[in-house]
């Protein structure tokens, strides 16, 4: 395994923790800043929205320069905001540090796979980019407890400050690890930003985010509300909550490192059986969320089937983008879009009072959607 690619990951683990600790650390953020529980929300969906537009603007000004070099500068953002947020005289800085650390998310991740993948042999690269995920994967296992348990023990600053300090070590390792080689998009089929958007021509490209979004929608619709089906429908008492959100981070990390390998045998098939599973599993789970035995397997396998895509999903947009580093970053876009709608259609179904295993059956439907696009997809680059 490349080293570079460790240092990615680092960096991706760094970003991860950073939009997940929040979580741990809401009520005593709100508190410090004397703010209210709806004001501190917005930490959480500033920072959601930030990531959407940060990967588009950044990645479409950085077109023509080495793509270490943007990564070092995205992690340096990066570094930048969670000193902020570390420092926060008020909340009105802690909300700009929010945004100034999104804002290298969606670009970092889209940049950062295109380069995972120029440092192994083509036929690994789905394999390259699970890897540079792991890091996020394992921030989504590892992120709340870490914001509750650091913030208890040493206030929630300390963990901005234990977040700054990763990103000083992704950075130092990017800037070491990573081989200046490994790509400048002048030397591309897409260089420049009017090629850049010349990408979005293509049909493919569309099919795949539109796939991208839907699947990360019915995942997240269902799993925004899942500690509701827990204590409400499955009978597990709150404190139940975070183990069983730790084997759902589990499936995560699992599914990640298979679908990169699936993705690298035969890509377009093992989307449309990751998808078809997360459909199956969502609709089981809204069968069987009243047995506490098959909610613990089925939120394993949410998370697994949920995370077999992502590394197949981002290779795939960017081959069929013929290399656009801005086709990488607006999957990433299209993912946290997702997210919203998903969440969004789930709340809806609470309220019309369909109950809290109606968000899973939503989000079967959902990712129903994005299996058809899949195979849609999948049928037509076969005809090519």
């Amino acid at each position: 395994m490349p080293s570079g690619l460790i240092a990615l990951a680092l960096g991706g683990f760094g970003i991860g923790l950073t939009e997940f600790l929040i979580a741990g650390l809401l009520p005593q953020v709100a508190s410090s800043l004397a703010v209210s529980e709806a004001a501190a929300g917005w930490l959480i969906s500033g920072y959601a929205l930030s990531v959407a537009i940060g990967a588009i603007a950044l990645t479409a000004a950085t077109t023509r320069l080495p793509r270490k070099q943007v990564l070092v500068g995205l992690v340096a953002l990066f570094v930048i905001g969670n000193l902020l947020s570390a420092l926060a005289p008020n909340y009105q800085v802690m909300l700009l540090g929010r945004v100034v650390a999104a804002l290298c998310h969606g670009s970092f991740f889209g940049i950062g796979s295109l380069v995972a993948r120029s440092l192994v042999a083509p036929e690994r690269k789905s394999r390259a980019v699970a890897v540079m995920f792991a890091g996020l994967t394992l921030a989504n296992v590892l992120g709340v407890p870490f914001g509750a348990l650091v913030g208890e023990r040493w206030g929630w600053r300390a963990a901005f400050w234990a977040v700054t300090a990763i990103g000083v070590l992704a950075l130092t390792g990017i800037a070491a690890l990573v081989p200046t080689q490994t790509g400048h998009p002048a030397r591309t089929p897409a260089d420049g930003l009017r090629a850049q958007f010349r990408a979005f021509r293509s049909w493919q490209v569309w099919l795949t985010l539109t796939a991208t979004g839907l699947g990360y929608g019915g995942m997240f619709g269902a799993f925004s509300y899942i500690a509701y089906t827990f204590t409400e429908v499955g009978g597990f008492s709150s404190g139940d909550v975070a183990w069983l959100l730790m084997v759902y981070g589990v499936g995560l990390v699992v599914g990640n490192l298979i679908g990169g390998r699936a993705a690298d045998r035969d890509r377009d098939h093992a989307l449309v059986l990751a998808l078809l599973g997360l459909t199956v599993t969502l609709a089981a789970f809204g069968l069987l969320a009243t047995s506490p035995t098959a909610s613990v397997l089925l939120v394993f396998l949410m998370g697994l089937f949920g995370f077999a895509a992502v590394p197949g999903m981002i290779t795939r947009v960017t081959d069929v983008a013929h290399g656009a580093a801005l086709a990488a970053s607006a999957n990433v876009s299209a993912s946290n879009i997702g997210n919203a709608l998903g969440a969004w259609l789930g709340g809806l179904a609470i309220t019309a009072g369909l109950g809290y295993t109606a968000p899973l059956y939503v989000g079967a439907g959902i990712t129903l959607i994005a299996v058809l696009v899949m195979a849609v997809a999948a049928r037509q680059a076969r005809r090519h």
